[in-house]
């Protein structure tokens, strides 16, 4: 059994060293070009927002067709800044006069990967720029995506993008939050609301105006997208026939219909209340009413207050009449700099008045107030059933004069610019690698070769499992009981299974037999005591079983004479005569004397029978002490208790 335990150990060791070097493998077989892996960086700690690995970066390039990308790497070129103003609220703020950088992350940094940067805190920041080529809402689906990362959190603020509606008059010095716009997509936050947009503006056909409809809320947490400082990627699909979807990091978080998922719905509502329509004023929409006949009892006293002084309450012995509950603190002292023609004359603090502390109260005794037994209240009617109740009224229904239906609102107005208009109060906020496209394989790829590397950084930088469990339980101290018991729980069966048992009884038995072979005069001595404890109870089985026989012997002779008896009655009932009689009773004499003398033979030979049997029975017993087999000797005795 303990050779089966080790190659279980030996087998579950095995086992985790080869997962280990598994995920090892897995980890450093990414689709990038890794260099010169820095092996002081976890001896020491210096310069940590370097990489842990060293990646080789190359400029994400697309792959097929698509109608505008951007990584930075090469600046702002082709960035528009605005120069208007915001309209409606004080010129201090109105401007868009927010700093924009290039640069890189500050954490998880892949060198030479830049991105766009909200530099400014409480100001409005607006730049765009055109696209490589209009995309026309037609037969193809509609991409945008795009790396937001909040360096530093968020408190209040957006990160959205707009796709720019294309007009003839587009200038984009002056994009500005009325700009019209036909896509609004992103994250945005402020206090605890989450949210990730997507509005899109359509066009009534009918009156040529244009309204936000927007997409439910996503069923998902956002929160931690927000807050834990890392690359996100945001995806946008649009589908030609009407249906959406949105993705964080390549997970749809939220996807539905434009025709049925939109708030408000893209088309109107067949029939609408009538606006002319008023409720007539006799009219009851009260289900229930005072009982008219109620009358209030005589006895209802309205007056009679609910509270009253408890007649029973004594005060306490020790009750200081004389001494306030707050006295001046007498440590206090005037402030120096107290002006008293400003702040008026000054006046000590006041705190508890020590010598209440030991009594059960100061100040002027006031009875306790208990419940008054009388007070009832107003007095009100109950309520019945109301005989004209006609129901909640509500306008009547005409059809709807401002009634159509689009059965395609992806047909969108055209895009021609993508640009940010936005407020925050936290800074830092990194944009990076923007695309829009019409196919998926492309858009993947764009992210592979961008938010895929710096996913493949963050990872390699995070802390440890330890550190990360440690800094849970700091957040929530109740996590240590856990990890205790995880802990202790795998140790427990390792040591119950793995450690060697001891042969103690194996051992005892051997020296048992040891001894019984050096020690020949105590095991003989042993088996003569045996011997005697067994004759004595061979004997007492012998007198027991001799006491049995006669009872049995005597009920027999019992029996037959009785039965005999009822015999001769029957017989005697059939014959006359006194001489017929008195040969039944001499024959009845010898029988009974034929059958003593029976048992008396049966007697001796049966007595004949135990003696032999106990000669066989004391030549086994020679036998057994020969051998010292104690199992074969409960074996003859307990046939001796059965004879």
């Amino acid at each position: 059994m303990r050779f089966q335990w080790d190659w279980l150990c030996l087998g579950v060791l095995l086992i985790s060293s080869v997962t280990a070097e598994i995920e090892n493998e897995e980890n450093l077989d990414a689709d990038v070009e890794v260099e010169d892996f820095d092996m002081q960086s976890q001896e020491t700690e210096v310069d940590r927002d370097k990489p842990s690995i060293e990646v080789v970066y190359q400029t994400p390039t697309p792959t097929g067709e698509v109608y505008f990308t951007e990584t930075f790497d090469g600046g702002l070129s082709g960035w528009v800044l605005s120069k208007t103003k915001k309209e409606d609220i004080d010129d201090n703020i109105a401007k868009y006069d927010g700093r924009w950088e290039v640069e890189e992350l500050k954490e998880n940094t892949v060198p030479g990967d830049r991105g766009l940067v909200l530099k400014s805190v409480a100001k409005h920041h607006a730049i765009s720029a055109m696209l490589t080529k209009p995309f026309i809402f037609d037969d193809k689906p509609l991409i945008v995506q795009y790396e937001v990362n909040f360096q530093k959190g968020i408190d209040c603020g957006g990160a959205y993008i707009k796709l720019l509606s294309s007009s003839d008059d587009l200038n984009l010095e002056y994009f500005f939050d009325r700009t019209p716009y036909t896509i609004m997509f992103g994250p945005d936050k402020c206090g605890e609301d989450y949210k990730l947009h997507f509005i899109f503006r359509h066009k009534n056909p009918k009156t040529g105006e244009y309204d936000e409809k927007h997409a439910e809320r996503p069923d998902v947490d956002l929160k931690k997208f927000y807050l834990d400082k890392k690359t996100h990627l945001y995806t946008l699909v649009l589908k030609p026939d009407d249906t959406f979807e949105m993705l964080i990091d390549q997970t749809v978080v939220s996807k539905g219909s434009l025709l049925e998922n939109m708030v408000p719905p893209v088309n109107p509502s067949k029939e609408i209340e009538d606006p002319s329509d008023k409720k007539p004023d006799d009219w009851d929409e009260r289900p229930k009413i005072p009982d008219p006949n109620a009358v209030k009892p005589d006895d209802w006293d309205e007056d009679e207050p609910s509270k009253i002084e408890d007649p029973d309450a004594v005060k306490p012995e020790g009750w200081l009449d004389d001494e306030p509950e707050y006295v001046p603190d007498p440590n206090a002292k005037k402030p120096k700099d107290w002006d008293e023609e400003m702040d008026g004359e000054w006046e000590a603090p006041q705190i508890p008045n020590p010598k209440c502390e030991t009594a059960p109260g100061c100040g002027q005794w006031v009875r306790p107030m208990k419940n008054n037994p009388r007070y009832k209240g107003k007095w009100r009617a109950p309520m019945i059933d109301n005989p004209n109740y006609q129901g909640i009224w509500s306008p009547r229904k005409i059809p709807n004069p401002d009634y159509f239906e689009d059965l395609h609102p992806f047909k969108m107005t055209t895009v021609s610019a993508i640009g940010l208009e936005l407020w925050s109060m936290t800074s830092d906020i990194y944009f990076d690698n923007f695309i829009i496209c019409s196919e998926k394989e492309v858009a993947d790829h764009w992210a592979a070769d961008g938010w895929g590397l710096k996913k493949l950084v963050a990872s390699a930088n995070e802390p440890g499992m330890f550190s990360q469990l440690v800094t849970a339980a700091e957040d929530h101290p109740w996590l240590w009981v856990l990890y205790i018991l995880t802990l202790a729980l795998p140790v427990g069966l390792g040591v119950l299974f793995c450690w060697p048992a001891k042969k103690t009884d194996e051992y005892d038995f051997k020296k048992t037999d040891v001894s019984k072979q050096i020690r020949k005069g105590e095991l003989k001595q042993e088996r003569e005591e045996f011997e005697d404890d067994e004759i004595d109870e061979e004997k007492e089985n012998e007198d027991t079983a001799e006491d049995e026989r006669r009872e049995m012997e005597e009920t027999k002779r019992e029996f037959l004479k009785d039965t005999k008896k009822m015999g001769r009655e029957a017989s005697l009932s059939e014959d006359e005569g006194e001489g017929g009689e008195d040969l039944d009773d001499d024959e009845e004499e010898n029988e009974v004397a034929n059958e003593e003398e029976n048992e008396v033979a049966d007697a001796s030979q049966e007595e004949g029978g135990m003696s032999n049997k106990s000669d066989s029975e004391d030549e086994k017993k020679e036998a057994d002490e020969g051998t010292g087999d104690h199992p074969l000797r409960s074996v003859r005795k307990r046939r001796v208790r059965k004879d």
